[in-house]
């Protein structure tokens, strides 16, 4: 692995591991104290925790922390096919620390912050919130970098944003994952594997969409971005 490779492989093991321990530990943390907490505490702890990492993080690897979005950048000509597994591996490890972090400080509550649709709602209706809910989260992401000189606080503002208002938004009806890794890590380790169909289709489905519709756009290949 070549040192920079090197380096995307620790920012996106650390960025993943911060937003998972914030997205599922805010649901675990919620269920500790008997959902007294509820969406709104939810929702900050994803804006808070996924913004720290990608201002921490953004300038190393581009602040993916989900294969989704690692699929989309290849797709729109940002990453290539060789640093697709850099990406995901990394993202892997993080994810599975950050549950087993969650499971032995927080405790083994909420099924560990595990996704899952209300299906009291239709499929087809949470499967479509699901995809739309990436296109945001992709589309706020090349909004972002495409926005020439735009310092690191305000993309991870902007992106982090739209990350929580999907969760407050659309949480209770298709589990606001958008991000397949964040859904495997607390399922597999909670047993709680029956909806991994729906965060391992709608989200790539949703960011697949939204870069072939970015790819022939101008863009900055590199994500340059200033503290």
């Amino acid at each position: 692995m070549h040192k920079s490779n090197f380096v995307i492989f620790l920012a996106e093991l650390a960025g993943t591991f911060g937003l998972v321990v914030a997205a599922t530990g805010s649901i675990v943390y919620d269920g500790m104290m008997e959902n007294t907490l509820g969406i709104g505490f939810i929702s900050a702890m994803h804006f808070i925790g996924l913004g720290a990492m990608i201002f921490l993080f953004g300038k190393y690897s581009m602040a993916h922390f989900n294969p989704a979005v690692t699929v989309a950048y290849f797709v729109a000509k940002y990453i290539s096919a060789k640093q697709i597994p850099v990406y995901v591996a990394a993202q892997t490890i993080g994810a599975f620390l950050g549950s087993l972090f969650v499971k032995y400080v927080f405790g083994n509550f909420a099924s560990l912050g595990t996704n899952s649709p209300n299906y009291e709602y239709p499929i087809g209706l949470f499967l479509g919130i699901e995809v739309l809910a990436t296109v945001f989260l992709m589309g706020s992401i090349l909004i972002a970098v495409n926005i020439k000189g735009l310092q690191t606080i305000f993309i991870s503002t902007i992106i982090a944003g739209t990350v929580a208002m999907d969760v407050f938004f659309f949480g209770s009806v298709s589990g606001a994952s958008m991000n397949p890794i964040r859904s495997l890590a607390p399922a597999i380790f909670s047993g709680v594997i029956g909806d991994l169909w729906l965060y391992w289709s709608a989200p790539f489905v949703g960011s697949i969409i939204t870069a072939f519709i970015y790819r022939k756009k101008s863009r900055n290949p590199n994500l340059v971005v200033k503290k």
